[in-house]
């Protein structure tokens, strides 16, 4: 079980900036390599391209309930998009650990990089370069 964030002294309330994001929607499964491991990703799923470059795989259930197409692109299809306002909490890591995402695969993070809590069982690993261009403090 995946500790909770909310209930650690040492973490805080975090949001995403509302930066314009790439998004390839998949047309097949495969395996991206990630600035924290490789992960899995099937047909539907997005692929996200943050700001730093970075690039990402995001479920397709989650994505449509997470990201808002930003027009002309339309939702569901490949283009741009934002992130919808989120919360999340978070906390900067001073040893290396990792996380797993079931049979999609392990991220691992190194002293620094940040783990990030969407909900209690939905964590990630940001690398500490690009922590502080993508999210904003609420506390």
């Amino acid at each position: 079980m995946k500790p909770d964030l909310s209930c650690d002294a040492n973490a805080r309330r975090y949001s995403k900036r509302q930066d314009t994001l790439l998004v390839e929607i998949a047309s097949a499964s495969g395996v991206l390599a990630t600035l924290e491991g490789d992960i899995a990703y099937a047909p539907g799923d997005a692929l996200v391209t943050g700001p730093a470059g970075d690039r990402w795989p995001v479920g397709r259930e989650h994505f449509d309930t997470a990201y808002i197409a930003v027009p002309p692109t339309i939702q569901g299809q490949s283009g741009h998009y934002r992130r919808r306002a989120n919360v999340v909490w978070a906390k900067q890591m001073t040893d290396e650990f990792e996380v797993t995402l079931g049979a999609r695969g392990v991220l691992r993070g190194k002293a620094g990089d940040w783990l990030v809590q969407y909900a209690p069982a939905d964590q990630s690993i940001v690398a500490e370069s690009i922590f502080a261009k993508t999210y904003v403090a609420l506390d």
